[in-house]
């Protein structure tokens, strides 16, 4: 294993982390609809657990309103349910044919708690990209110490792993300034 294959493979274990991170908290309401909140909220359908998403259209049509139209209209009492109890708080109202899901205002203190809990995703965020960088110090040491990779060349490579640990937390903080604003705007 070479330099630019250990780089690669730290950024790519880096992205993984990021990207996730990103998937995570798309799931934290907001005061706007958004339908990454219920997307992926599962259905007991079928004999078997399926992602909305896979059972019906989801929209948000306007800023406080998601919709949710079946595919097989038979499956909407079941689909309401799922959403009832999902925990997230929302009330949906079905006509038969759609599913109608207003978003209620949330109150300071519910969108305080929100940005703590993105807060911990941060921090998870931040563990798994560190946890990355360290396997990948570990591999250079290793190669250090077995002879396949001089020293001058380990330095190098363990600065540039620390700094593309360091664009990665950078970009982690970032979606979460991001998200807190988008949390705390009224």
């Amino acid at each position: 294993m070479d330099e630019d294959e250990i780089l690669m493979e730290a950024e790519d274990k880096m992205e993984k982390s990021l990207v996730a991170f990103q998937q995570e908290i798309l799931h934290i309401r907001t005061g706007r609809a958004s339908v990454g909140l219920i997307e992926h909220l599962q259905v007991e359908a079928y004999g078997s657990k399926m992602p909305l998403n896979q059972m019906a259209k989801l929209s948000a049509p306007e800023a406080r309103l998601l919709t949710v139209q079946p595919f097989d209209k038979t499956q909407i009492a079941v689909i309401e349910k799922a959403i009832q109890s999902s925990g997230l708080e929302l009330n949906p109202a079905n006509d038969g044919t759609l599913i109608r899901i207003p978003m209620p205002e949330l109150s300071e203190e519910r969108r305080r708690d929100y940005v703590k809990l993105v807060g911990k995703l941060v921090e998870d965020a931040r563990v798994s990209i560190r946890n990355v960088r360290r396997h990948e110090m570990d591999n250079v040491k290793k190669l250090q110490k077995d002879g396949d990779l001089p020293e001058d060349d380990a330095h190098r490579v363990s600065d540039s792993i620390q700094k593309l640990t360091d664009q990665f937390i950078a970009k982690v903080e970032a979606a979460f300034k991001a998200k807190e604003a988008d949390i705390m705007e009224v």
